[in-house]
């Protein structure tokens, strides 16, 4: 491999099963199950070898373009720049016969100013003994008085061998034979750079599918491990990934996984599926730091195995479990890393109160605690630590292993409206152990419900999803697949989009309450119809109602929660489609572009809209919803909730907890 002569092999290693080798240009840790080439000093992964493949990364690809860690980051209002992450300086940080900790920094300096990301970046790889993986995490640091910048994506990307691994797999019923990089240039480009409809792939029952990377996302919640396997010879590649504390935007921040390529990424910051405003946004020359990982790149071969496939995923969920119970870990060698004894724990119990006398239990609730800022903010904070834990049927929780730092604890619960967040900070010291006591949500409700549509859950996934049009087919998320446990998974397939045209041609949805059913007649998306001449048209939706009496005067309410917006702007009328200015409306929102991308929801937003009692009247009504925005075909949102309150306000009248 022309590579130079050995330049330095430690003593410790020539007697034990974890071996360093360092040379010219590269560095070699060796445990007896797996060899990891490193590029010296820049640190990128050349080589994984592995149970007799001597490179199980795509040897075809630069050695600087297999394994690395890049971002993408901006000066204030300018143009989105790359950063492959090189480092300059190589130091072996700790070596023993259990563990080998390797560090490649760079640093930035003012003469790459507007030319290099202002950040010093310490990328470290560790090896432990008898480890079938290896360890990667890296240290960002924002000196004070540096210039402002934003931060959009960083990540760990691993390119692995195409004539190897055809098998991909993300959850229990996401999993498949994929296709290969030369079908995707040889199929057809579909509306965006990432949707390619397959017409002739070198797996001809791939033929007539759509591949999008972005069918493959998940939830950060559930996006525990996810990878590849190889069926000749058996083996697996996977990501595991063993907390959610470092990545941005909260448990239900979606993101990428792995696709074709074959490529498995680890993303740490993105805007996929928020948009611009989870930038981490740097401003005024403040200090930061935060450290990203450790991730476990994992390796397994379980060649006996009857179902080969099913055994190497087992395998895997069986090591993330391992990993996820053993965090945070011990070994990191890096000061930034805070071990268990270093953090804290808060704990308490989260109670609904339904009247001034009676109050449930928020079972099953997501209780967190994030940066502090305005009620719901952790879906769009990027800059620091977040910790997430479910509550018990009791309300009960315990939040462990929190960083020390400044927080408020935030929550939301799923067939609840609104968010909760606690009214006071939180201040967070090593071994510190809070116990807050019950904690009361009152969610937001002023008279008892007339009517209501959807649930609160923060997703559209109750809302008609159409069956997709069967040239855009994806047969995972089709019903009849293997896979595919549920219909839910729909709104995963290609050019739904277009869908609304030709199931709405001329006229829009019109929900009539008490006849029509959500399930069936409330479209999943609000998207804009397309037309003849190849521009766009905004779509008005109507709610009719009746009232059997009026109160008057008074304020009625229409409580309305968005599941995801891009590009749009959403305004209500009562009575009077024409009106203007409409009665609200919520200006230009969002920038998700959860449509596009094959998501069930983006960010959430949440509306209290008071209605005049003079703006209705006894009998019939109706609202009218307009999505005013229509320059292009992903501009839209969709709709997590609606109801309507009266506007007597009684107690008693709360048979509910929405």
């Amino acid at each position: 491999k022309n590579k130079p002569e050995l330049e330095y092999i430690s003593e410790l290693s020539m007697h034990s099963a974890l071996q360093l080798q360092i040379q010219d240009n590269y560095v070699t840790i060796d445990n007896d199950v797996i060899r990891l080439t490193l590029s010296k000093p820049e640190g990128n992964v050349m080589e994984i070898q592995y149970n007799g493949v001597d490179n199980v990364l795509e040897v075809r690809n630069q050695v600087d373009n297999t394994g690395y860690w890049d971002l993408n980051w901006r000066e204030p209002q300018s143009r989105e720049m790359y950063y492959r992450i090189t480092g300059t300086d190589f130091t072996v940080i700790k070596e023993d016969e259990e563990q080998v900790e390797l560090s490649f920094t760079t640093t930035w300096n003012p003469s790459l100013e507007g030319k290099v990301c202002p950040l010093n970046i310490d990328k470290r790889f560790i090896m432990l003994r008898g480890c079938s993986g290896f360890y990667t995490y890296a240290i960002y640091e924002h000196l004070e008085g540096w210039p402002d910048f934003d931060l959009t994506q960083t990540r760990a990307v691993f390119k692995l061998r195409k004539d190897i691994f055809h098998y991909m797999a993300i959850s229990d019923d996401r999993q498949r034979t994929m296709p290969m990089p030369e079908d995707r240039i040889a199929g057809l480009p579909l509306s965006y750079p990432e949707a390619v409809l397959l017409t002739n792939p070198t797996n001809s029952n791939l033929t007539g599918e759509v591949d999008d990377k972005y069918q493959y996302s998940c939830e950060n919640k559930h996006n525990r491990v996810h990878g590849w396997i190889s069926s000749e010879p058996a083996i697996g590649f996977w990501i595991i990934t063993p907390s959610d504390e470092f990545r941005t935007g909260g448990p239900v921040k979606q993101d990428l996984t792995s696709h074709v390529g074959p490529i498995s990424l680890a993303m740490f910051v993105s805007r996929h599926y928020a948009g611009e405003e989870v930038d981490s946004k740097f401003r005024n020359g403040e200090g930061w730091k935060k450290v990203f990982g450790p991730v476990l790149i994992y390796l397994n071969s379980i060649s006996d195995a009857e179902e080969l496939y099913a055994a190497h995923w087992e395998d895997a969920k069986q090591q993330m479990m391992s990993e996820v119970q053993n965090w945070p870990y011990d070994f990191p060698a890096s000061d930034e890393f805070l071990c268990s004894d270093q953090r804290g724990t808060v704990r308490g119990r989260l109670l609904v109160k339904i009247s001034e006398e009676d109050h449930a239990a928020a079972d099953s609730a997501y209780i967190g605690l994030a940066p502090p800022g305005e009620i719901g903010s952790w879906q769009r904070e990027g800059k620091g630590y977040q910790f997430w834990t479910i509550a018990d049927d009791e309300g009960s929780f315990c939040t462990s292993n929190i960083l020390p730092g400044e927080y408020n604890l935030f929550a939301w619960i799923s067939g609840i409206i609104g968010d909760y967040r606690c009214n006071y900070k939180l201040m967070i010291e090593p071994g510190s152990d809070i116990d807050l006591g019950d904690l009361v949500y009152e969610p937001s409700r002023d008279g008892s419900i007339i009517w209501e549509i959807g649930i609160p859950d923060r997703s559209a996934q109750e809302f008609y999803i159409p069956e997709p049009n069967p040239k855009f087919n994806n047969r995972l998320f089709a019903g009849n697949h293997l896979n595919c446990s549920s219909s839910v998974e729909k709104y995963r397939q290609y050019g739904l989009w277009e869908r609304y045209t030709e199931l709405y041609p001329d006229s829009d949805v019109i929900y009539t309450v008490g006849t029509s059913d959500y399930t069936k007649d409330w479209f999943f998306a609000q998207f804009t119809r397309f037309k003849e001449d190849g521009t766009f048209q905004a779509t008005t939706w109507q709610i009719q109602f009746t009232l059997d009496k009026l109160d008057e005067p008074g304020t009625y309410k229409v409580r309305l929660s968005l599941a995801s917006a891009t590009d749009a702007e959403l305004q209500v009328r009562f009575n009077d489609e024409n009106v203007f200015p409409p009665h609200f409306t919520t200006g230009l929102i969002g920038k998700d572009n959860a449509m596009a991308r094959h998501g069930i929801h983006g960010l959430y937003w949440m509306y209290d809209i008071n209605v005049s009692s003079s703006m209705l009247v006894r009998g019939n009504n109706t609202i009218f919803l307009t999505q005013s925005r229509s320059s292009g075909p992903f501009q839209g949102i969709m709709y997590d909730y609606i109801r309507l309150e009266n506007p007597l306000f009684s107690l008693n009248s709360r048979t509910d907890l929405g």
